[in-house]
């Protein structure tokens, strides 16, 4: 019975602080490593660099806080509204930094 008893909560805020990390930071390497293969496979390369940047930043501070066993409610914040937003305008900022940049 107690092993039970000091077992983790299945959604405990701590696992799934951990856990929603983990998500973002992978989700963040895989989305700039498309990009680069994206650019390998004729798409504009300013456009897809620049559009991967704020991924890039989040892959950064994902890599310290796994390598440090660390996780903050900041980067989750931060992490999905970069992913929210990136995402919901992504053709449209793609086309604006075409056209401009």
């Amino acid at each position: 019975m107690s092993d039970l008893e000091n077992r983790p909560k299945p959604f405990s805020k701590d696992r799934f602080k951990n856990t929603v990390n983990k998500l973002i930071f992978f989700y963040s390497v895989f989305f700039v490593v498309m990009k680069i293969i994206a650019v390998f496979n004729g798409y504009p390369a300013k456009a897809s660099l620049i559009l991967s940047f704020p991924f890039v930043l989040l892959s950064l501070w994902g890599l310290r806080n796994v390598r440090k066993d660390s996780y903050s409610w900041i980067y989750v914040v931060v992490g999905v509204l970069v992913v929210s937003l990136v995402r919901y305008y992504e053709l449209r900022l793609f086309e604006y930094i075409q056209l401009n940049f």
